[in-house]
């Protein structure tokens, strides 16, 4: 099978550095564990929206490793990995990548229904299984109750990527009757009902007025309060925004994780980029 790449931007080629660099100190330390003072613990990778395993810089032209092969070199290894893909074409070519690994697993259907029912039983907390998991979708095809799932369960951690930019171009309209209906669903699926419109649009100041559509650092805020308050992660990292060349967010990157040590860390790595970006 010839190889397929998807080309991407820089914002694409941050947010891999970044899941490089936290999942090189997350195998590191669940690893230490494992040795010191668990035996019986596993940690496991999962990547909902897995890709084609490699990629082509949009700025460079140079071969870019897409995240399940960052996942596949990371030493200390991970336990078992899990890529997901709804398209069979890309599925095929994970498997030609990753090759006849026992511990690797291939999924070639919607993630949402891979995720809730046969991959998360597989990171029960109570068995001493641990995961990090990246539900990094191509628009905003991602169900809520996935997201509440990882964060009940208290063995995922998750970075999320919210799709700002579709959202505001289809769901989030200033003219409330342009929204794309198909779009305005999916929000409320990824929200878990309609209460995204509290958040998207205010009233204050319009008394006798339409609520007006909020900015996207209110909106984003609210949502991350979502993953705390609702879905039950303790710590939720301030996101990372994914900007292109004219300064446009493409979306926010969330972290979500029940340990402290494990947002300091992102924290710490999300600034880092921030810097180098001028943000």
């Amino acid at each position: 099978m010839k190889p397929e790449y998807d080309e991407i931007g820089i914002w694409s080629e941050v947010k891999l550095a970044i899941i490089k660099d936290y999942a090189s100190a997350y195998a590191t330390i669940l690893d230490k564990t494992r040795r010191e003072q668990i035996s019986r613990l596993r940690f496991q990778y999962i990547d909902a929206f897995a890709g084609p395993g490699i990629h082509l810089s949009r700025t460079t032209g140079a071969m870019v490793e897409g995240s399940p092969l960052i996942a596949l070199n990371t030493t200390p290894s991970f336990s078992q990995y899990h890529f997901i893909d709804a398209d069979p074409a890309r599925a095929r070519q994970l498997r030609q990548l990753s090759g006849p690994r026992e511990d690797v697993h291939i999924y070639s259907r919607d993630c949402n229904d891979v995720l809730l029912e046969e991959v998360f039983p597989k990171v029960r907390y109570a068995d001493y299984q641990r995961a990090l998991c990246l539900l990094d979708p191509y628009n905003i095809n991602l169900k809520w109750e996935v997201i509440e799932t990882a964060g009940q369960m208290g063995s995922v951690e998750v970075f999320l990527n919210l799709m700002i930019m579709d959202i505001n171009r289809n769901a989030l309209r200033r003219d409330r009757t342009q929204a794309v209906q198909s779009k305005v669903d999916q929000l409320t699926r990824l929200w878990g009902d309609s209460s995204w419109e509290d958040a998207a649009y205010s009233s204050e100041g319009r008394l006798f007025e339409d609520p007006q559509k909020v900015s996207n650092a209110r909106f984003e805020e609210a949502f991350r309060e979502r993953l705390k308050g609702k879905a039950g992660f303790k710590y939720v990292s301030p996101p990372m925004p994914m900007k292109t060349k004219t300064n446009s967010v493409i979306y926010y990157l969330y972290f979500a994780s029940q340990r402290p040590v494990a947002a300091g860390i992102v924290n710490d790595i999300f600034n880092r980029y921030r810097r180098r970006q001028g943000l």
